[in-house]
């Protein structure tokens, strides 16, 4: 079967585009007043182990086939060899499945890209930021440093905010860090101070508990280490309960 991305069939003018994102920018700020934490919503990774395990598997024995199969990819190998000792330690089909996965990432961007258009089309990050005038998170009017960051991931438009608003919505300053306990505190506070992300924090923990997942570098994942190793002595927890927290936060 063939992949078919999803696509809107409903034709809007740039006016009725305009009237669904004013609509929108009001529900949101009346939310924000009450739940400051709604333009930041993350669903934990769990329910969809099922589906990332399916795609793993997929990704794996299509490498393992595209690997040892004639073809652009057996060319490409081919006409790419791994120089030196490393070429036997590097097997033809963890190499497919390396140039997979950086195919696989080219297309989950793409394809978000695309979503981002359903309801809007083609000029979906200018009308987003034509329709509102403010930054939701600061209440301030935009300046020149409007970014666009997605409150849900789930289809729904991002919204536009400032670069201080976006650090706001993000956790990185002391404003939302005084909304945590100790823990949440000094994590927030430790991030701001290395300028590294929560993905990295993560990746660091899980690293040092003995599950690493793929890393873009070795530097990367020694820097991601010594982040968790520092979070470790800043919080007072362990690997385990700042993994905790962090899918506590969906983050």
């Amino acid at each position: 079967m063939r992949y078919e991305r999803p696509k809107n069939c409903r034709s809007s003018t740039k006016a009725e585009k305009l009237l669904l994102l004013q609509e929108y920018s009001t529900a949101y700020e009346a939310l924000v007043k009450s739940d400051p934490g709604a333009l930041n919503r993350k669903i934990p990774r769990e329910p969809f182990s099922g589906l990332l395990d399916a795609v793993g598997v997929l990704l794996t024995e299509k490498s393992v086939a595209l690997a040892s199969a004639p073809g652009p990819v057996r060319d490409f190998l081919d006409s790419n060899p791994v120089p030196g000792k490393m070429a036997a330690l590097l097997p033809d089909s963890l190499r497919v499945f390396c140039l997979g996965l950086n195919s696989l990432k080219q297309w989950v961007v793409a394809e978000q890209a695309a979503m981002d258009r359903y309801l809007l089309g083609g000029n979906a990050r200018e009308l987003c930021r034509e329709a509102f005038d403010h930054c939701l998170a600061t209440g301030n009017k935009f300046g020149a440093d409007v970014e666009l960051h997605h409150p849900i991931r789930d289809g729904r438009p991002p919204i536009p905010l400032s670069k201080t608003g976006h650090s706001l919505v993000e956790g990185q300053t002391a404003r939302n860090a005084g909304e945590g306990g100790p823990m949440e505190q000094a994590l927030v506070e430790l991030r701001r101070k290395k300028n590294r992300s929560w993905k990295h924090l993560r990746r660091g923990c899980l690293d040092l508990l003995g599950r690493p997942e793929p890393w873009a570098s070795t530097k990367s994942a020694a820097d991601a280490r010594a982040f968790a190793r520092a979070a470790v002595v800043a919080s007072g927890g362990d690997y385990g309960t700042i993994l905790a927290w962090l899918e506590s936060k969906g983050l």
